[in-house]
C-alpha cells in the first residue's frame, strides 16, 4: 500500500512512531504525534506502581508541617502524593507555609491543578538546574521533604546535602518493566514498519532496550529513527548501541513531539539513512533545558 504523502502541516504523515512513555502517560503525548499525522504504536515499556510500602511517604506527611520545603520532580510524585493525601483526609492546604519546589512545567502544572504555586521552577528541567536555582534560597536549617521515585539518581540529595539541608528522601512510587505488547512491537520493527521510536525517561529507554537482544537491535537500528527527549535519556539509549537522532532544545514533550515532525519533514521520504551517516535532526548531545523525570534516570550496566 502507498503511504500519504507528508504535508506542511502534517509531516508524519505515512509515519509510524512508537511511544515507550508509561500507558497512563501516553495519552498527551499521542494527540500530539497524531495531529502532525502520525501512526501512533504506543508500547509502555514503563509501569509505574505504588511503593513497597506506603509508609514513609505518609509518616512524612503527618509531619509535613516540620518541613521547609517539598520538592517533586516529576508528575508521578505530585499524583502519589494527592493519592496519599487524600487516603490521609488530608488536604493540599496541608502543604501551606512549605515552600514547594518542581522540576519542570509539566510537575508545576500538574502542582497547580492542587492549588499549589511552587516557589521554585527551574530553567533547566533537571535535577542539576533545580539544584542550580536552589543554591541560593536552600539554607543549612532547612528541612527537605523529597518524595520520588525508589532507586533514582542521587545528584539533587547529594547537592542539597552539600548545601548543608537535611533531606528527607521517601520513595511515592516505583518503576517497573513493562512486558505487555513486546511480541507485537518486535514484530513490527523486524518487519521494518516502524519509522521511529521515542524514548522521555531513561527508564523507557533503558526498559524498551532490554526486551531486545544485541542481534535484535542491531539488525532494526539502521531502519529507525531514535527521539530521545534530552541527553540524559540520550546517555542511557546510548549505553544500549541507540544512538539518539532527535533531540529538542527545550527537553518537554510537546518539543519532542514538536522535534520529531520537524526532523522527518527535513528527510526525503525514500532516504533510509545508515546509523554511520551523519544525522540530519538534532545532535546526540545538545545543551538547552534539562528533561522532566519520568522514572529511574540512568544507571551503568554492569
Amino acid at each position: 500500500m502507498a503511504r500519504v504523502q507528508p504535508t506542511d502541516e502534517r509531516p508524519l504523515d505515512g509515519r509510524t512512531v512508537v511511544v515507550t512513555r508509561a500507558a497512563a502517560q501516553a495519552q498527551r503525548f499521542t494527540q500530539l504525534l497524531e495531529a502532525a499525522g502520525a501512526r501512533v504504536l504506543e508500547a509502555p515499556a514503563i509501569v509505574i506502581a505504588p511503593p513497597p510500602s506506603w509508609e514513609p511517604l505518609d509518616s512524612a506527611l503527618a509531619a509535613v508541617e516540620t518541613f521547609t520545603w517539598v520538592i517533586f520532580t516529576s508528575v508521578n510524585g505530585v499524583a502519589m502524593v494527592d493519592r496519599r493525601l487524600a487516603a490521609r483526609g488530608l488536604p493540599w492546604s496541608a502543604l501551606g507555609g512549605r515552600r514547594v519546589a518542581a522540576i519542570g512545567p509539566a510537575t508545576a502544572d500538574a502542582l497547580a491543578e492542587h492549588g499549589v504555586r511552587p516557589d521554585v521552577v527551574p530553567g533547566e528541567y533537571r535535577a542539576e538546574g533545580l539544584v542550580e536555582r536552589l543554591r541560593t534560597v536552600v539554607t543549612p536549617a532547612d528541612r527537605v521533604l523529597l518524595p520520588r521515585a525508589a532507586q533514582t539518581r542521587d545528584v539533587l540529595v547529594t547537592e542539597l546535602r552539600r548545601l548543608g539541608a537535611h533531606v528527607d528522601e521517601v520513595p511515592a512510587y516505583t518503576t517497573r518493566r513493562a512486558e505487555a505488547g513486546a511480541a507485537r512491537l518486535r514484530e513490527a520493527l523486524a518487519a521494518g514498519t516502524i519509522d521511529a521510536v521515542t524514548f522521555t525517561s531513561s527508564s523507557t529507554a533503558r526498559n524498551f532496550a532490554e526486551l531486545f537482544s544485541e542481534d535484535e537491535r542491531r539488525a532494526w537500528l539502521s531502519r529507525v529513527t531514535v527521539a530521545s527527549i534530552g541527553p540524559i535519556t540520550a546517555a542511557t539509549a546510548a549505553e544500549y548501541g541507540m544512538t539518539t537522532d532527535v533531540m529538542p532544545g527545550e527537553y518537554t514533550i510537546p518539543a519532542l513531539a514538536k522535534a520529531l515532525a520537524d526532523y522527518f519533514a527535513r528527510v526525503p521520504r525514500a532516504k533510509r539513512r545508515g546509523r554511520g551517516e551523519p544525522s540530519e535532526g538534532a545532535p546526540t548531545q545538545k545543551r538547552g533545558r534539562g528533561e522532566p523525570s519520568e522514572g529511574a534516570p540512568p544507571q551503568r550496566r554492569p
